[in-house]
């Protein structure tokens, strides 16, 4: 399973296409030129259960490691994976 990302660098989103549909997307608004807030992550009946949401935030966490950037996870599902994983609290903003 691929994890696909578009930015346009005000918006972003990091997704799975299945079949031509997207199935799986995690959104995220810029927050100046090193955050992103995360604000919401929906899995489709397609993937529910395999995990594709965890995989979602992974990328994220991928993408703002190699490019500086720290997270902001607004979503009750990323901010829920963040708080049990603490491997990745390296790109969580702290104020």
């Amino acid at each position: 399973m691929q994890v696909l990302h578009e930015n346009t660098n005000k918006k972003g989103a990091f997704y799975v296409m299945v079949n031509q549909n997207k199935e799986a997307e995690m959104t995220y608004t810029w927050a100046g030129t090193d955050k992103i807030i995360i604000d919401h992550t929906e899995v489709s009946d397609v993937l529910r259960g395999q995990g594709v949401g965890y995989k979602l935030v992974e990328a994220a966490v991928h993408f703002m490691r190699d490019n500086n950037v720290k997270a902001i996870p607004l979503c009750p599902f990323a901010k829920s994976v963040f708080d049990k994983t603490p491997e990745y609290a390296d790109v969580l903003f702290k104020k």
